[in-house]
């Protein structure tokens, strides 16, 4: 899989924000690392999340987490729908980086 199609889109919520602006702690130690949490492709694996990551942003990651999002139905009244299952990735960056404008970039 062509690198450029691993990476969907930032996925922008409170947790992920707060996840990626850490703050140091007393029980986490004074420099936690960073976590970005990403849309990724049903078929990437972490090792090629990894390398998207790396090469795009041009940082080092620690770690690469993934879950996959389950379809569900939605809609209202009688008017129901699918939304299709998708990937993401939690993606864990060396202590002192960041990825700088996250939230505009991909």
């Amino acid at each position: 899989m062509e690198l450029y199609r691993v990476l969907e889109r930032p996925v922008i919520t409170e947790k992920s924000t707060a996840q990626a602006n850490p703050t140091p702690s007393r029980r986490r130690g004074t420099n936690p690392s960073a976590k970005y949490t990403f849309r990724v492709s049903r078929d990437a694996n972490k090792i090629q999340i990894r390398e998207a990551v790396e090469k795009r942003f041009k940082v080092q990651v620690l770690d690469v987490n993934t879950a996959t999002v389950r379809s569900r139905e939605r809609g209202m009244g009688k008017k129901r729908g699918m939304i299709p299952g998708w990937k993401k990735a939690y993606v864990t960056l060396q202590p002192g980086q960041s990825i700088d404008d996250f939230f505009g970039s991909v």
